[in-house]
Order: structure tokens, then sequence, then C-alpha cells
């Protein structure tokens, strides 16, 4: 049976952060994930999920300053020790939360940057987080997006997330796969599913174009739905869009 996750970053955005987890709950979701809750002690992250009936599906690793612009600064060689701090930080809340994955943003290449140099520091920066989080019995993942959201954002395919995992060289470096950056990146969404599945520890979804809920767009995610049960995906799928109308209305996607 396939899971459904609601991503509380794009949902219930009439909520505050916090009411978006009773909201999930009231219409049905069983899971939960966000880009990150550090501005809230990671004991009442714990004590409303559990009020809640909800289980922790997925959170990021902190990106930096959201607010300035920074998505990720594990890519960002004057960063290192701050990426590496913030993964002990990550662990406490995956602990506290009951979270068995931890998704990575790469960050976004600086104007003028050493392409190589940033590689060569986020391939660094996962072979540390990629053993730290083996230890801790967690999962680390790596997501792809694509350039037009986020343009300058380093990692943009499965293609160049799996140049990475080979230099990485861990089994511990899952990929997170997007439907939606994926079908404006590359495309070809249900043969690269069937190809990456034994790597791909998350999926989400947004339809295409407006990242609004599936039905909107181009992408057919009753086929993709139909090929993530004939593959047995057992993960969670993220519900990680930008409702067009009230997000309580927009679940008519979900398959029966």
């Amino acid at each position: 049976m396939l899971r459904f996750s609601a991503n509380l970053s794009m949902l219930y955005p009439q909520h505050a952060f916090l009411d978006r987890f009773a909201a999930a709950a009231a219409d049905g979701f069983k899971g939960v994930e966000y880009v990150g809750a550090y501005d809230y002690p990671a004991t009442q992250i714990a004590d409303v999920l559990r009020e809640n009936g909800l289980t922790q599906a997925l959170f990021n690793l902190p990106v930096g300053d959201w607010v300035a612009g920074e998505r990720g600064i594990a890519c960002l060689p004057e960063r290192r020790d701050e990426f590496r701090s913030s993964v002990d930080q990550a662990i406490g809340y995956a602990y506290e939360t009951g979270c068995k994955q931890v998704n990575c943003l790469a960050g976004i290449a600086p104007s003028g940057a050493d392409r190589d140099e940033l590689e060569t520091t986020l391939v660094s920066n996962l072979q540390f987080a990629a053993a730290r989080f083996a230890d801790a019995g967690i999962k680390l993942l790596l997501e792809p997006i694509n350039t037009k959201d986020m343009p300058g954002y380093l990692i943009n395919t499965t293609d160049h997330y799996e140049a990475i995992a080979a230099r990485v060289g861990s089994d511990n470096l899952y990929l997170q796969y997007d439907f939606y950056h994926m079908q404006i990146m590359q495309g070809d969404l249900i043969r690269t599913l069937e190809r990456l599945q034994p790597r791909i520890a998350h999926v989400q979804i947004a339809d295409n174009p407006g990242r609004h809920e599936p039905g909107t767009g181009e992408i057919n995610y009753a086929n993709i739905f139909t090929a993530l049960s004939r593959l047995g995906y057992a993960g969670w799928i993220g519900a990680e869009y930008r409702p067009s109308g009230d997000t309580s209305s927009s679940f008519g996607w979900v398959p029966e």
C-alpha cells in the first residue's frame, strides 16, 4: 500500500507551523515532512507528532539561512565545520522524533566559484555524514533540484546524483527522487524510477507547471502510482506542492 506524507512547509499555509500537524492528521495523513524544524526544541516536535499519531517521514539537514536564499551548505568550502556540526544536530532531532532518514540539500554554487572545488567539498561532507548517519541507523539522502526554481543549485539530475554517489562510495547515500524536479530537468520518469528504485529512499510529488497538486499539470500520476505499487516501493510519498486552493480540498488525486 502506498504511504503519503504531508509536507508541512508547503501544505496548510493558513496555519502556524505547529498547528499544521493536527491539520494533516485530520485529513488522514499518517506521516509528515518539512524542510526543517530547528527553530523548535526536538522534544516539542516529538510531542506534537505523538499527540497527533504521526510519523516523522523526513526532514533536511540544516540548510543555512533560508530567508536569505541559502539552500544547503554542504558544497561550500568555508562552511565545512558548520556542516559537520549540523550533522550531529540532525541526528539529535532524528533520534527524538523517531525519523529514519534525513535529506541533504547540496547548496547553491556562489557566482564565480570553482565547481570542481564545490563538488569535492560536497563529496567529502557526504562521506562524513553518511558514516555518521550509518552509525546512528539513519539513511542519508541527496536530492537533485531543478535549475528553474532554484538557479545555481549544484545537483540537478539523477545522473549527477549517481556521479556524486560513486565518488562518495557509501552504501548509506540514497536518492530523494522528486518527480516534479525531474520532469523539468530530464523527464523519462518511470524508466528512471525503475532503474534507480533500489537507491530511492523517498519520493516527492507535485505537478508541472505550477508545482500544484497532481492532476493540475502534465505529469500522469496515475501511471506513476501504478509503477510505484508494481515495484513494491515501500517508502513515503511526500506531498510537496503548493495547493491551487484550500489544502484540504486538494486531495482528489489520492488513490483510493
